[in-house]
């Protein structure tokens, strides 16, 4: 199994109470950890702990709007390209819609060059009714989205592999727009579809994606795993081709009694902010799959990875303010699930 990070970057309220001049050092220093960081006992000839770092692609904060801070995220990784060396770098993931994709293509091309080929293109048709109407994108209804991100994944793929790309489409035209340097990577950055609607989404990634990113649950994950290789069977593509990943919020702690301290700070935290919403986001996070001591967690994730699992992409709510449960799961849970 392969693990991902999530950097703060402010969209979940966790960055609250950080001086935003401050902000970035935060996050940059996070993704050089990640860059770095051996699983285990960490000494000379450890592999290493992250396969990439992430963020979202969001502007406006949840589970509401408000005030705190929520830094863009292609701009994250342009800096994240410069300021790291081997880890790869996600959006978990860029809505199509909020930025033209002959445009967004040329962006990753760029951070891909950065970053010495380092770029990984997570994608989706975007759900944040909020921020969309706010930002002047209106709110098409989800066929509509669903069909921008075809058309979008299309120009992708003309872009990074020809250097032109012209398509005239129902909500995209292109007409010989052209983007050199091509991406490092041979055919442009791996493709992450992400979202579990069954009837397009889902066939949306049988026909483009290299990697797909839904329901973490064991039901749910073997679920859409099922539906997504009946759209691989329909079109003829190999369903193994297809690594399938999955988000977590990951709440570790040595003893039970630690992880409970660890929910509890949660609850306080999105007091700062929200105080109504807290006891409920307390809860939500207390029933999260990968939750408990790392003995537990390691079982679960063991489950997982016997459903087809092989890519957890994870979530420390407390990352910018403490880093022990990122250490304690590097050192107890990835070393017994690395491939």
């Amino acid at each position: 199994m392969r693990f991902g990070l999530f950097i703060p970057q402010g969209w979940r309220l966790d960055l609250v109470g950080i001086d935003p001049a401050d902000q970035w050092e935060t996050m940059r220093s996070l993704a050089r950890h990640a860059d770095t960081a051996l699983a285990g006992d960490g000494l000379p000839g450890a592999a290493h702990a992250w396969e990439s770092v992430w963020v979202y692609d969001h502007f406006h904060t949840v589970p509401e709007p408000t005030d705190e801070a929520t830094h863009e995220a292609w701009t994250l990784m342009a800096a994240f390209a410069a300021s790291t060396e081997r880890v790869r770098l996600g959006q978990m993931c860029t809505c199509m819609a909020y930025r033209n994709p002959a445009y967004l293509a040329k962006v990753a091309a760029t951070v891909d060059v950065v970053s010495g080929g380092r770029v990984e293109m997570g994608i989706g048709a975007g759900w944040y009714e909020h921020e969309w109407r706010a930002y002047g994108y209106g709110f098409p209804r989800a066929g509509e989205r669903l069909a921008a991100l075809d058309e979008g994944v299309q120009i992708f793929k003309q872009l990074w592999t020809n250097g032109v790309a012209t398509l005239d489409g129902t909500h995209f035209q292109v007409d010989g727009a052209r983007l050199a340097p091509l991406p490092l990577q041979v055919d442009g950055p791996p493709l992450w579809i992400a979202g579990g609607g069954e009837r397009k989404t889902l066939r949306i990634a049988a026909e483009h994606a290299q990697y797909t990113n839904f329901d973490g649950s064991p039901a749910g994950f073997a679920h859409k795993s099922e539906v997504l290789r009946g759209h691989c069977e329909a079109i003829g593509r190999p369903f193994e081709e297809i690594t399938r990943s999955a988000n977590y919020n990951v709440v570790v702690g040595a003893t039970e009694a630690e992880v409970d301290d660890r929910i509890a700070w949660i609850e306080e935290h999105y007091a700062l902010t929200l105080p109504e919403r807290a006891p409920e986001e307390a809860e939500k996070a207390r029933r999260g799959p990968l939750v408990g001591t790392p003995e537990q967690i390691v079982e679960k994730l063991t489950e997982l990875r016997g459903l087809g699992l092989s890519y957890a992409i994870t979530y420390f709510a407390e990352a910018a303010y403490d880093r022990s449960g990122i250490e304690l799961f590097e050192r107890e849970v990835i070393p017994a699930l690395q491939d």
